[in-house]
């Protein structure tokens, strides 16, 4: 949202200079403070008491809004500058991280190994399994330091503009202002990065082949002299996790080890390094469970958001050399898009076969107010707020306290707004990432003759400049075929017009650039456009429209494909009812678990904002495992299970409007039942419900049961919602696996 905008639901105050129903409970949570600055404004007890949130004694009524509300912080965004020359940054493709040498890490002051107090520089922690103990070789070492620089997400002028896309003010580094329709350079923004770039490194890793990264905090020091802004871990601390690697809880990276087990913080702060072991091995040493594509990113307790946001995301798709199935050689195995080069240095990379990482973000317009409860009363009190901040124009902006999630109005794909890739007359392989903070994607292939237009000029405001462009004359030409989904390759490829992308979720396609879906074929300078059409406003969910009838006029272009030359592809389009896949089979009698599930619903909550988003009615508590609720056989039990079990885990949607990616660490799962209704053949709007998955997508009120193994580790887990928003005000809860 680019202000705060009642809906028919949250009225304005009348007489209230334009303050709605839900920015006067919040600042009403501020107690003295609060009550001062409604004063200030003018809003007298009448006028509360006309909206019910007075009793007859003064104080705060009760209401169906939540005690979340009640915290100081005013729900206002700032429209991003527009990008005037989209689709002319190249869009960049990571190559792989080199890893280090032998005679490097050996030499360290304290070098990487399966010795007690080797895990990390406390010395306080061992790995569980080194990899000679299941047969394999000594890991591949990789170093990765976390550090503060700057990023650029386009190169080309901007406009400023305001909530309506008129053109507006905007300000410098001193904070002089320019007039409106002075045309702008964007300053740098200020990340934390994994190796300073965001995206960070791309780790191509391999099945039989374990990797070991030391994560390395180096978040104190600024050497650039960089304006760290309001958001980010305010003590520089980190925790890195390999969404969803089969690993144990000492490198998994989760808060609910940390705190109970590790260095007994809430992450690894500045001058600490973690090392990370990632097996590469399949849960159980079965082949069934190889996966294909994973992520990493920082899971520091209260501030994985903000962490993510400031750019903590890197890449780690990974292969499966047995029989050539998958390991980037589209002349062996299943013979899916991708050249293999193997590099001097130990690494690999793989031509065709492109990962594209999505992010959408907003750019501070300098006027808006950073009202929020981590800045300026505690977390941050550097940054002076609640205060304007026009020295911080076009860089981040970033709200802690959205109340259902934040969403940006500029897309980007690995890092660069609006990118052009030029495409071979050829089959690619995409591996989609979702790396946003609550923004859902449906994602189409478009031709367009007229090309891509500013929302502004075309007179949208507000809420409808989300993205900045559209094609109006946008039309399907290409399909995907879909080949993987975040829990590796679907049993089956799936043909597809569309396909919706969630937070932290992974989806693989190939793309045939030599013909359109009527069978004619490509040109060279050909354009399509990668455009989504799913509108969501803000966190809660897509608009208001069904996800079945989108708004045909929302169109927005993300990513611009030109076809270049033709060149030597030997790969092949899966066939209808190929197998790429063995699924690990579910037990016959997988219904009879079902008296004995653990029950866990997810919920908007009434305690206060920082805990407003609960699990079973508890915010997380890194001290406790969570507690079922009751399940069918009268039992609550603890969320525990024995090392080498399997269980049903059910999970809801609690309603209230919101949609919730739930994201299960450590092993992927099955859903066999949504709604009530069984769904191992898949489930209308989920087709991925047929595939593994680490992350299931919860629509409004859903319930969806999972089959899932708790195998090979032991320790503490957590489990959460994906909208980065939520489980950083407490939508999490701890489980453990036990002996």
């Amino acid at each position: 949202m680019n202000a705060f905008t009642p809906s028919a639901e949250e009225p304005r105050v009348p007489d209230a200079g334009g303050i709605g129903r839900r920015t006067v409970l919040r600042l009403g949570a501020a107690g003295g403070l609060g009550a001062a600055l409604l004063a200030a404004r003018g809003l007298g007890g009448s006028v509360l008491a006309e909206q019910g949130l007075l009793s007859p004694d003064g104080a705060f009524a009760e209401s169906s809004t939540t005690l979340g509300d009640l915290l100081f912080y005013v729900e206002a965004f700032p429209t991003s500058p527009l990008i005037l020359s989209p689709f002319r940054d190249v869009l960049p493709i990571p190559k792989a991280l080199a890893p280090v040498p032998v005679s490097t890490f050996s030499t360290w002051a304290k070098p990487p190994g399966p010795g007690v107090g080797q895990q990390n520089s406390f010395g306080s922690e061992q790995h569980q399994i080194w990899p000679s103990k299941i047969g394999y070789p000594d890991p591949i070492v990789y170093k990765i330091d976390l550090l503060l620089r700057t990023h650029s997400f386009t190169t080309s002028q901007v406009l400023p503009i305001d909530a309506d896309g008129r053109p507006t003010v905007s300000f410098d580094a001193f904070g002089a202002r320019y007039a409106a329709g002075t045309k702008r350079w964007l300053p740098m923004s200020t990340i934390y990065g994994f190796n300073g770039t965001f995206p960070g490194p791309r780790i191509n890793a391999e099945y039989g082949k374990p990797c070991l990264v030391r994560f390395e905090n180096h978040l104190d020091e600024n050497p650039l002299g960089l304006d760290r802004q309001d958001f980010g871990s305010p003590d520089w601390s980190f925790l890195t996790h390999l969404h969803n690697g089969h690993t144990a809880p000492e490198s998994d990276g989760n808060p609910h080890y940390c705190m109970t087990y590790g260095p007994k913080s809430t992450g690894y702060g500045p001058k600490t390094f973690c090392d990370n072991l990632y097996l590469n091995w399949p849960a159980g040493g079965d082949d069934r469970e190889k996966q294909s594509f994973f992520w990493f990113h920082d899971h520091r307790m209260d501030h994985t958001g903000s962490n993510v946001y400031k750019g903590m995301v890197g890449l780690y798709p990974i292969y499966d050399p047995k029989n050539g199935t998958d390991m980037g050689d589209e002349t062996r195995g299943l013979r899916l898009p991708g050249v293999r080069h193997d590099n001097p240095d130990g690494s690999f990379d793989v031509d065709y076969d492109v990962p594209l990482a999505f992010y959408d973000c907003r750019l501070d317009d300098g006027v808006t107010t950073h009202q929020d409860v981590h800045d300026g009363m505690g977390e941050f009190p550097a940054a002076k707020n609640p205060a304007t901040h026009p020295e911080w124009w076009g860089k981040t902006f970033y709200k802690h306290f959205p109340n259902h999630g934040f969403v940006g109005d500029i897309f980007t794909v690995n890092g660069t707004a609006y990118p052009v890739m030029e495409v071979k007359r050829r089959k690619y392989r995409f591996r989609f990432l979702d790396a946003s903070i609550a923004r859902i994607y449906e994602f189409k292939l478009m031709a367009s003759t007229q090309g891509p237009k500013s929302s502004a000029s075309l007179g949208y405001g507000g809420d409808e400049l989300e993205g900045q462009y559209r094609i109006p004359d946008g039309q399907q030409c290409m399909q995907f075929t879909q080949i993987a989904s975040d829990g590796g390759l679907l049993p089956f490829a799936l043909r597809r017009d569309s396909f919706e992308l969630w937070p932290a979720k992974r989806r693989e396609v190939i793309v045939d650039f030599t013909r359109y879906q009527d069978g004619t074929p490509t040109t060279k300078g050909d354009v399509i456009y990668l455009t989504n059409v799913m509108k969501m406003p803000n966190g809660r969910m897509w608009a208001s429209s069904s996800r079945f009838s989108p708004d045909p006029k929302y169109k927005v272009p993300v990513l611009k494909f030109v076809i270049g030359d033709d060149v030597p592809d030997n790969s092949l389009v899966p066939q209808p009812g190929q197998l790429l896949r063995q699924l690990p089979p579910l037990p016959s009698n997988w219904q009879s678990m079902l008296d004995n599930r653990l029950i866990f619903e997810v919920e908007r909550g009434s305690s206060s904002a920082d805990v407003e988003w609960l699990i079973n009615g508890t915010p997380f508590d890194p001290s406790h495992d969570g507690v079922s609720l009751k399940n069918p056989a009268g039992r609550t039990p603890l969320a525990q299970q024995k090392v080498g079990s399997f269980n049903l885990w059910e999970i809801r949607n609690g309603g209230g409007g919101w949609v919730h990616p739930f994201h299960l660490h450590m092993e992927e799962h099955r859903v066999v039942m949504r709604n009530g209704q069984d769904a191992t053949k898949g489930s209308p709007g989920h087709p991925d419900d047929v595939s593994r998955e680490d992350l299931t997508a919860l629509d409004p009120g859903e319930s969806v049961i999972v089959y899932r193994g708790f195998r090979d580790f032991v320790g503490p887990y957590v489990a959460h919602c994906h909208n980065l928003a939520h489980e950083d005000h407490a939508m999490m809860f701890g489980w453990e696996i036990t002996p």
